[in-house]
């Protein structure tokens, strides 16, 4: 996928994809307040934020994928004119009520210390950070050479990097929860059980203290 349209049209056409989109955003948009801001960090073509501003939140979106952004704008064309989806070229731009941060944005990060500073100062108390992770318990990736030769490295450091050029990473919900202290607590985390196993994606919902 080299262009923001042709990832646009991937991740629609996908089912699975699409059906952990849906959760995604109900549980979200179950979330938030009336009429509350949200920041979309991470936010690739706009297909969440156009869903948040069709429920009346005003969206920020934060995306560094030029490409991405270019593909936004399209999309996102009417309701960027309305000013009811911001882009912005940094999260401190805003002040919102929740950040959301869908399709593994965070395996993006390899200090998320760092980053969950910068949004105790974007996120009011009280306000919430709901972020969708790569389930590094998901057994459907142990047919990979990668995933077995780093178990050990998820059991003692609760993390790894894969090498490739993306440098994708994997975490352990205990790691995030414990980087995201002292300005978040963990209050949720989905799937639990079996669910572990099974899924590619788990959700992260932290709560601003």
């Amino acid at each position: 996928m080299h262009t923001g349209e042709q990832y646009h049209h991937v991740m629609l056409a996908s089912r699975r994809d699409r059906a952990v989109r849906d959760r995604f955003q109900k549980m979200a948009l179950d979330l938030l307040p009336a009429g509350a801001d949200v920041l979309d960090l991470g936010a690739g073509t706009g297909i969440d934020a156009k869903a948040y501003a069709a429920r009346g939140h005003r969206t920020f979106v934060h995306e560094p994928s030029q490409a991405m952004r270019d593909y936004l704008a399209h999309h996102c064309r009417d309701e960027i004119a309305g000013k009811t989806i911001v882009p912005i070229t940094s999260p401190l731009a805003c002040k919102v009520q929740a950040v959301t941060a869908n399709f593994a944005v965070l395996n993006h990060f390899a200090d998320h210390a760092a980053l969950f500073e910068v949004l105790s100062r974007v996120v009011g108390r009280g306000g919430f950070v709901l972020a969708s992770m790569l389930n590094p318990f998901y057994l459907g990736d142990a047919r990979h050479r990668w995933w077995r030769a780093n178990i050990l490295n998820l059991v003692r450091r609760g993390r790894y990097a894969i090498d490739s050029e993306s440098r994708i990473h994997r975490f352990a919900p205990r790691v995030v929860a414990q980087s995201a202290t002292p300005y978040f607590r963990l209050e949720r985390l989905t799937p639990r059980g079996f669910g572990r196993a099974t899924q590619l994606y788990m959700f992260l919902l932290f709560r601003r203290v």
